[in-house]
């Protein structure tokens, strides 16, 4: 769906409510937000200077480029998309076609984790942290950044994926702290690690082609999908957790709707023991399953 939307020539501010307006009409969820991101993006304008160069004229090629991003908006690619990037616990990601656009549902496993460390009294002592299928390296920057004295190893099968996460490493500062390997999974790593976390394909096979097309046709399905039941990766990470976690270290994983008591289930059959309880998203799906492995 092509849209022809006249932008050259407008103020930002008019160009702002016209795009809005647009998206709107095309049922775009957040239009205003969508609108502002895409402007943003643009004219290298964060909302202040947006607000303070409302009467400032698009030029020819920021237009030009901003017609395309409301195209490709409509035609359902998602904004992170158009702009390479997105913001997760407060920190700025590139992304790439390898990695999935960090969602607010996983700020949960952080907490989660976060909360595991501060109820220990641990988030003060040397740590070492491991990401399973690390992707853009969200999860795993996200706790590093919380965590000055942790260390953190992220896996994933993608180099692409690698690449974006060490890229992010760097510019969040942490690349001293952070490493990357490829790996399936835990695989390729020795252990042992005072925590493990995880965000794994959870999409049955047979769902893939029902998901919203923002996702379906945008992020890597081999990150997506989970196999005929969506637990196949929880079976494998939680053999490979049990023997690389030390004695008392935690698992934190995130699941689909509905899966928290299956993977529960899977957890104990590998010889984890239930942590806590599954945490909800703000959504209030139950979307975290914690573990621990028993002191010897």
């Amino acid at each position: 769906m092509t849209v022809d939307i006249a932008l050259a020539g407008l103020t930002i501010d008019t160009a702002r409510r016209n795009l809005t307006a647009h998206l709107q009409g095309a049922a775009i969820e957040t239009p205003e937000l969508d609108a502002r991101l895409m402007i943003g993006a643009v004219t290298r304008l964060d909302l202040t200077g947006m607000i303070a160069n409302a009467e400032r004229r698009l030029t020819a090629f920021e237009a030009a480029r901003l017609k395309d991003f409301a195209n490709r908006r409509i035609g359902g690619e998602p904004v992170a998309r158009l702009l390479g990037r997105k913001e997760f616990w407060g920190l700025d990601f590139q992304l790439s076609p390898a990695t999935l656009v960090p969602r607010a549902d996983t700020e949960t496993v952080v907490e989660t984790a976060l909360d595991i460390l501060r109820t220990a009294g641990d988030t003060a002592r040397l740590l070492r942290i491991a990401d399973a299928g690390t992707g853009s390296g969200a999860i795993l920057l996200a706790l590093l950044h919380e965590l000055p004295n942790a260390f953190g190893i992220g896996t994933d099968i993608s180099f692409t994926a690698l690449q974006t996460a060490r890229a992010n490493a760097a510019r969040l500062g942490l690349a001293a702290r952070a490493t990357f390997a490829a790996s399936n999974y835990l695989a390729a790593l020795s252990g042992p690690f005072d925590l493990i976390v995880s965000n794994p394909p959870y999409i049955r096979s047979a769902d893939i082609t029902t998901l919203a097309a923002e996702v379906r046709d945008h992020d890597p399905h081999r990150a997506l999908d989970g196999g005929a039941d969506g637990l196949e990766a929880y079976r494998v990470i939680a053999r490979q957790a049990h023997d690389r976690l030390t004695p008392g270290g935690a698992l934190v994983v995130e699941v689909g709707d509905r899966q928290s008591a299956d993977v529960e289930r899977i957890m104990a059959a590998a010889g984890l023991v239930r942590l806590r309880p599954p945490k909800a998203d703000l959504s209030g799906i139950l979307r975290v399953v914690t573990a621990s492995k028993l002191p010897s």
